[in-house]
């Protein structure tokens, strides 16, 4: 009676899929766990609590240009060992290696929604995109050129503050890069600054504060001491979060925070507008 019986067949073996461990990330803010492609899509951005994990200088110069528009400038400048440092010639060698470029900033010219721009990206990956002669340098050799083609200039801030290997080297760089986006506004041309996490030391106190429009992703910490030395020095308890892209915001201090992914959009929009040109068609859909 075959209802009664129930018949055996013989098992077949089933394949067991092993999945890599390197397909999933962890949101090192809430600990939501993604595959690697899902942060990968939302522009490293957690897709759970939208916390901004820092990005290559390479995505945010894929970010902010048109495809195909990207010129780099002043590539093979490098920086020496003037005052002898101990052991700076071999952090910066490892440097280079690490971060796959000269220096801790990147420059050039490109299009932004089909509008010229110059633009300047950070290196964090570059010994924490601090600030030394070359950086300082090229930003001023940058700014020089938007003031002599009238060319907006965007600078994308990711940096631990003035490298002290340098020395007074360093800190003269504060100086010289604030005197010639000074000049900018002199001359009507068009500064905005992007501030990501972190933006701090004498980045923070240079030329990343002076922009026309101040921009900040979510969650950066801005500011120029840590929040002990502060406190040491003022002798007062600070506010939670008081070096945050939110609480700046809420003091004034900067004009907007931005998803990342609205970055390119929000700068093309502020172009237009300090430009006295009429809005394009996205401008006007959102």
């Amino acid at each position: 009676m075959a209802w009664f019986r129930k018949d055996r067949r013989p098992r077949t073996s089933r394949e067991r899929l092993e999945i890599p461990a390197d397909v999933w990330e962890k949101c090192e803010e809430c600990g939501h766990v993604d595959i690697r492609e899902q942060f990968a899509r939302s522009l490293e951005v957690c897709p759970n609590c939208g916390h901004h994990r820092r990005i290559e200088a390479s995505d945010y110069i894929a970010l902010l240009t048109d495809d195909g528009s990207w010129a780099p400038l002043d590539e093979n400048l490098r920086s020496v060992d003037a005052l002898r440092f101990e052991n700076y010639r071999d952090r910066l060698g490892a440097a280079i290696k690490k971060a796959s470029s000269a220096d801790a900033v990147h420059t050039g010219v490109a299009t932004l929604d089909r509008l010229e721009v110059h633009l300047g990206v950070m290196d964090f990956k570059f010994m924490g995109g601090s600030m030394g002669s070359v950086v300082g340098e090229k930003i001023a050799r940058l700014t020089l050129r938007s003031l002599k083609a009238k060319v907006p200039l965007i600078i994308v801030s990711a940096s631990g503050g003035a490298r002290m290997q340098e020395g007074v080297l360093s800190l003269m760089q504060l100086a010289k890069t604030s005197v010639v986006i000074a000049q900018l506004k002199d001359h009507g041309i068009p500064f905005i600054s992007i501030l990501t996490n972190p933006t701090t030391g004498g980045v923070s106190a240079s030329y990343a504060m002076q922009g026309d429009v101040i921009i900040a992703e979510p969650g950066a910490v801005v500011g120029f001491a840590g929040p002990r030395v502060i406190k040491q020095t003022i002798g007062q308890d600070l506010p939670e979060g008081f070096q945050t892209a939110e609480f700046l915001l809420e003091h004034g201090m900067i004009d907007a925070v931005v998803p990342r992914s609205r970055l390119a959009s929000t700068c093309a929009r502020m172009l237009r507008l300090l430009q006295g040109m009429p809005a394009s068609e996205g401008d006007i859909a959102s």
